[in-house]
C-alpha cells in the first residue's frame, strides 16, 4: 500500500481528541441521521431522481439561507475551514483532520451547502489563496468560509465555446480601475453570489492565452445584470450575467496584468476536481448498481442477461472513478494541486452519471416519458433531460479527452491550436472582417 501523504505519528496521536470536540460539536447543533445499510427500499419517500434542483423560488432561498447559517456555525466553532491558514480565518490543520470532520460529518442531519462550498469554497477560494494579495485574502476568505459572502465563476462566455481562452470580455483599464464590459452565461449560483471571478481580455494585440486578466467583482456592483436561464429540466440552476461599464478596483486583481490564464488554471484544476469527486446527490445515489437492480426487479427485467452486463460494465466503471476521486481528495487535502486526474474525474462523473439514466431508460420505455403514476418510473426524466448539461458543465467532454491524451498518453497536441497570432488577428478572421 502507498504511503504517500500518511499522516505523521503526531497527527495521529492527537486525532482522538479532535474526534471528541467534533462529535460534541455537532451533537450540540444537529441530530444523527438513522444507519444507512445501503438496502434500496423500494416504494419508500420521495423518489425525484433530479440533479439540477427545481425549487420555488421561496424554498430555493429558504435552503440558501440554511447553507449560509450552518457554515457559520461550522466556522464560529473551528471546522469551517479545517486546513486554511489561521492568519485568514482557517483552523491550520491537515487534510487528515479535514476528512475525519467530513466522515464524522456525514452522519448528521446537516443542511446541504454545495451553493457555497461546490464553486466558493472548492473554486474561488483556492484561487484567492493562491494568487490573492495579503488584503484581498484577508478580505474575502473570512467572508467566503464563513458563509457570509457566496462566490460565482465569471467564465464561459455564448462566443468562446469550450475555448476558454477565446474570451472576448473587456476590461480597460482607468487609472486605480479598470471597466468591464461583455457578458457571461452558465454561471451557477449568480443570484445568489456576492462576489464572482471574471476572466477579461485586457490586451487583445497578445496570443489569446497571454492577454488575460482576472479581477474579483463585486455582484451588486452597478452595471452588474444577473439573469436566469430556464433549462429543458424545469430548473434555472445557470444564469447570463452581463457586464456593461462595470468598474472594479486594480486592487480587486488576481496575479499579473495580462497573466489571467495560470489563476484561471488553478480554478479549473480544482473545478474538475470540485464536480468529479462530488456525489450529484439523489442522482448519485439511483445510478448505484443496487437501485439499477432494484428498478429491473421492479419493471420485470431482472434475468435480462444484456442488461445485467451492461449494468456489471457500469459498476465497474464507478467503483474504478470512485478509487480515482478517493486518491485525488488526498492529495489536494495534503496541499498538493489537482492534476490531470481531476479531468479523468470529471469525464467519468458525467459519463457514469449518462449511461446510469439511458440504462434506466431502456428498462423503463414508454414509462419514463409518460407518468403513470408508478414510483421511480417517470421520475427518471428529469435526471435524463439534465444529461446534455454534464458533458458540458466544468469543462466539455473533448476538452477533458484532450486533456487525457495529451498530459497523461503524452499524444501530440491538437492540430490547429494557434498559441503565436495576436487574439485581435485571431478574432478578424473568425468573424470574417475587422474587429
Amino acid at each position: 500500500m502507498s504511503t504517500d501523504n500518511a499522516p505523521s505519528a503526531e497527527v495521529l496521536d492527537g486525532m482522538e481528541d479532535f474526534v471528541a470536540e467534533v462529535r460534541a460539536f455537532l451533537e450540540a447543533h444537529t441530530t444523527r441521521l438513522p444507519v444507512d445499510d445501503g438496502a434500496v427500499e423500494w416504494g419508500r419517500g420521495e423518489d425525484s431522481i433530479a440533479y439540477f434542483p427545481d425549487d420555488p423560488p421561496d424554498v430555493d432561498e429558504r435552503k440558501v439561507t440554511a447553507a449560509r447559517e450552518w457554515q457559520k456555525t461550522r466556522y464560529d466553532n473551528g471546522f469551517g475551514w479545517i486546513t486554511g491558514p489561521a492568519e485568514y480565518g482557517g483552523r491550520g490543520l491537515t487534510s487528515v483532520h479535514d476528512m475525519v470532520y467530513d466522515g464524522l460529518e456525514a452522519e448528521y442531519d446537516v443542511p446541504d451547502t454545495g451553493v457555497l462550498s461546490l464553486i466558493g469554497l472548492g473554486m474561488i477560494g483556492p484561487t484567492i489563496l493562491a494568487h490573492g494579495t495579503p488584503e484581498i485574502k484577508r478580505r474575502h476568505l473570512p467572508a467566503l468560509y464563513s458563509g457570509q459572502s457566496i462566490a460565482c465563476q465569471l467564465f464561459s462566455e455564448p462566443a468562446a465555446g469550450s475555448d476558454l481562452a477565446s474570451l472576448e470580455t473587456k476590461a480597460v483599464r482607468d487609472g486605480d480601475e479598470w471597466v468591464l464590459t461583455g457578458q457571461k452565461v452558465w454561471t451557477s449560483v449568480a443570484r445568489h453570489a456576492q462576489l464572482g471571478m471574471a476572466l477579461t481580455r485586457t490586451d487583445p494585440d497578445k496570443p489569446k492565452h497571454r492577454g488575460i486578466t482576472a479581477f474579483l467583482v463585486d455582484m451588486s456592483a452597478p452595471g452588474v445584470d444577473v439573469r436566469p436561464l430556464r433549462q429543458m429540466s424545469g430548473g434555472s440552476e445557470f444564469n447570463e450575467v452581463f457586464l456593461d461599464d462595470v468598474r472594479v478596483p486594480d486592487d480587486h486583481r488576481l496575479g499579473e496584468v495580462d497573466g489571467g490564464w495560470t489563476v484561471a488554471l488553478t480554478t479549473l484544476m480544482n473545478e474538475r476536481a470540485s464536480v468529479g469527486g462530488e456525489g450529484a446527490g439523489p442522482a448519485g445515489k439511483a445510478v448505484s448498481v443496487g437501485f439499477l437492480a432494484a428498478l429491473m426487479r421492479e419493471f420485470g427485467q431482472a434475468d435480462d442477461a444484456a442488461l445485467r452486463r451492461r449494468l456489471g460494465e457500469l459498476h465497474a466503471d464507478q467503483a474504478a472513478t470512485a478509487y480515482l476521486n478517493r486518491q485525488s481528495v488526498r492529495r489536494m487535502r495534503a496541499g498538493v494541486q489537482p492534476g490531470p486526474e481531476a479531468s479523468v474525474s470529471k469525464l467519468m462523473y458525467g459519463q457514469n452519471l449518462t449511461r446510469g439514466a439511458h440504462f434506466a431508460a431502456e428498462v423503463l420505455g414508454p414509462r419514463l416519458a409518460a407518468d403513470t403514476g408508478a414510483w421511480g418510473a417517470y421520475s427518471w426524466n428529469e435526471l435524463l433531460l439534465a444529461t446534455p448539461a454534464l458533458r458540458i458543465l466544468g469543462g466539455t467532454e473533448e476538452i477533458m479527452k484532450n486533456i487525457l491524451a495529451e498530459r497523461v498518453l503524452g499524444l501530440p497536441k491538437e492540430p490547429g491550436i494557434d498559441t503565436g497570432t495576436p487574439f485581435r488577428e485571431l478574432r478578424r478572421s473568425h468573424q470574417g472582417g475587422t474587429p
